[in-house]
């Protein structure tokens, strides 16, 4: 048996005085009182020890070992949860969306106070998982309780040119079979509706409501199709905003600006914003021979690029690599791709024919800001006022109805951010599914504190010159 130890009353009296301080800074910076009511508990811990709360220690046998292995447990899985909600996060780069800059299999340190974490809103959910529990492969969160998004003061808000940590906005509504769910459900519907209407009109040719008729019956077929083989896409689900996949993309638009894609090249209120230096586009390339690995490792190119190459005959590259292929004499040709559909764009039932490189003019909503509303452009905010905003919105006889009132315009209630890859030809970004509302940002990455490349294995792996390097460096 352990020697009990003696309770001395100075100390626990400074224990209890320090821990509680702390405890109310926390709830004053989160601005919940509810947490008052833990304080009695508190008191009780160092102070009263009326409730056994390691009642376990004066068992024997496996009881005791048992019992002790749970308790480190639970304070690991509950010190982590409140670490990963109100502090930081570890954020793993799954996909090439922002090559150069940030690569596949970079490991990131996550700030949630950089521009301040987020009231959880979906509370009950198990630690270490985003919205599934592994190997089960059934959902990891309890939706009830369902809390009003809120926002801690944080070190300050999102600035242009900022890499940033979201929850993907169209990742609302999913097909549940496994191997759907990485699809976006809205442009799966779409491009299933088109297949079913190969014959279609011009949606120029037609007037406002006929082109709303239009595409709507594009989307309700292809949703149809997808509810009608439920066997092959399984049933269609929802997701709360903080439990959607979280994406990382550089943010490229602020609120209240007007963004406009040229020929390439970002234009925020007539003004041309710098490109990341390590900024990709897709080549067709034409190689007169095989690329050596280790030139390869030194201009970027990943096995990925060359299976692009080689199945779809174009590959993205920096404009150094381009050069490089060049000067080397590697490449017979190399021209930039200017191949790009309309119908994928945002918004899908929009059909203003812009373009990966040629995208706008498109004003980013504002806080306390107001729009008018047009059948120009009701398209492009009718997700943000219905979707985000929970607003009821419908298009009936040439007008426009909110909450079933007639609206010619339109006051935001949260901000919105344009995000992008800087991979700019293979990057899912608002050019494909608009805004990013201010309460899907989930942080700032700080620093790759590990990077393991795939195309290589063992220590020839790991990127030993990103360890440790602050994103804000990566321009």
């Amino acid at each position: 048996m352990e020697k009990k130890k003696e309770f001395n009353p100075k100390v626990q009296w400074a224990k209890f005085i320090v821990v509680l301080l702390l405890y109310l800074a926390f709830l004053y910076w989160v601005k919940s009182w509810w947490g008052l009511l833990v304080i009695p508990f508190i008191y009780d811990v160092y102070i009263t020890k009326k409730i056994k709360w390691q009642w376990w220690k004066e068992e024997e046998g496996p009881v005791r070992w048992v019992m002790s292995w749970v308790d480190a447990l639970v304070f690991a899985l509950v010190a982590v949860y409140f670490i990963n909600l109100f502090f930081f996060q570890n954020y793993v780069i799954p996909s090439s969306s922002l090559e150069k800059s940030l690569l596949t299999g970079d490991y990131l340190f996550v700030s949630k106070v950089s521009y301040g974490p987020r009231i959880p809103q979906t509370p009950l959910t198990m630690p270490l998982t985003q919205h599934t529990l592994p190997v089960v492969e059934c959902k990891s969160y309890i939706e009830w309780p369902q809390w009003d998004y809120r926002r801690v003061k944080g070190f300050g808000n999102v600035q242009l040119n900022d890499i940033v940590v979201f929850n993907y906005p169209d990742g609302d509504t999913l097909c549940s079979a496994q191997k759907y769910q990485p699809f976006d459900f809205y442009r799966l519907c779409y491009e299933i509706g088109y297949q079913m209407y190969p014959q279609r009109p011009n949606p120029d040719s037609l007037d406002f409501d006929m082109r709303r008729k239009y595409f709507d019956a594009i989307y309700q077929g292809g949703r149809q199709f997808i509810v009608d083989n439920q066997a092959e896409y399984g049933e269609i689900m929802t997701r709360p905003t903080d439990r959607r996949e979280n994406y990382v993309k550089r943010c490229v638009g602020l609120p209240g600006q007007t963004l406009q894609i040229k020929n390439r090249i970002i234009y925020l209120d007539g003004k041309a914003n710098k490109e990341p230096d390590n900024v990709q586009y897709t080549y067709h390339v034409k190689l007169k021979q095989s690329i050596p690995d280790e030139l390869m490792k030194e201009l970027g190119i990943t096995m990925e690029d060359l299976m692009s190459l080689n199945t779809v005959g174009y590959m993205p590259m920096t404009k150094h690599a381009v050069e490089m292929l060049r000067a080397k004499g590697y490449a017979e040709s190399i021209t930039l791709n200017t191949e790009a559909e309309d119908w994928d764009i945002y918004p899908l039932n929009g059909n203003l024919h812009w373009t990966r490189d040629n995208y706008g003019p498109v004003w980013i909503p504002k806080k306390g800001e107001s729009i008018n509303l047009t059948p120009e452009n009701i398209a492009i905010y009718e997700r943000p006022i219905r979707t985000y905003e929970g607003n009821s919105l419908e298009v009936k006889d040439g007008q426009i109805l909110i909450n079933g009132k007639a609206a010619k315009r339109y006051t935001f209630k949260m901000d919105y951010y344009w995000m992008m890859g800087d991979n700019r030809h293979n990057s899912l970004d608002s050019r494909y599914w608009g805004f990013v509302p201010e309460d899907h940002i989930v942080g700032k990455p700080i620093f790759i504190w590990w990077s393991s490349d795939p195309d290589r294995s063992g220590l020839g792996g790991i990127r030993w010159n990103r360890l440790f390097r602050f994103v804000d460096n990566i321009k």
